[in-house]
C-alpha cells in the first residue's frame, strides 16, 4: 500500500479520508455545492483511496487492461455544503464481489454527514463489457484494512 499522501488523503483505520475545500466553481451562484458536485468529490475520493492501495487508474486505461464504471449510486443529501467549507469524504468498501466493488461514501463538514452515497462500480474489460477482477486487483485491495480488522476500542484514528 502506498504512503498518505497530502494531496490523496488517508487512511483512518478501514476508511479512506479526503480533505477537499468548496471553491466558487462548485457553487450553484449562492453560494452552495450543487448537487452533482458531491458525485465529482465521492468519484475524486475512490481513486485516491485506490491510488494509495497501489491501483493506478491511469495506467490500467493506458495499458487497456480494465476499466471501472458507476453502475448504481444512491444518494442521500442532509445539509448543504457551502463557498469556502472544508470538507472530508470518507470512504469505505463494503464489498468486493467477483466484478465489482462497492463503497459508502459521506462527505463531511467539521464531524457533520452532509451527503451519503452507497455506490457499486463496476469492472469493465476495454470494449466495455464486465469483467472479473483481476487478480492482482482483489491482492491490493485485500490489502486495505476492513472494519472487523480495526479494534472497536482503539479510540480515535490518527493520521
Amino acid at each position: 500500500m502506498t504512503e498518505n499522501s497530502p494531496t490523496g488523503g488517508w487512511f483512518q483505520g478501514a476508511v479512506h479520508v479526503l480533505p477537499l475545500r468548496v471553491y466558487w466553481e462548485d457553487t450553484d451562484g449562492t453560494g452552495v455545492v450543487y448537487y452533482a458536485n458531491y458525485l465529482r468529490y465521492a468519484e475524486r475520493a475512490r481513486t485516491d483511496m485506490l491510488r494509495l492501495a497501489g491501483i493506478e487508474q491511469g495506467a490500467l486505461l493506458a495499458d487497456g487492461s480494465l476499466m471501472f464504471a458507476v453502475r448504481r449510486c444512491e444518494v442521500d443529501y442532509f445539509s448543504p455544503a457551502r463557498l469556502d467549507d472544508e470538507l472530508e469524504v470518507h470512504t469505505r468498501l463494503t464489498q468486493v464481489r467477483g466484478a465489482s466493488l462497492h463503497a459508502e461514501q459521506i462527505v463531511q463538514r467539521d464531524g457533520a454527514d452532509l451527503v451519503r452515497a452507497c455506490v457499486k462500480v463496476a469492472c469493465l474489460d476495454p470494449a466495455g463489457r464486465p469483467m472479473r477482477l483481476p487478480a492482482f486487483l482483489k491482492d491490493s485491495l485485500a490489502a486495505l484494512p476492513r472494519p472487523e480488522q480495526i479494534p472497536t476500542n482503539s479510540g480515535n484514528a490518527t493520521k
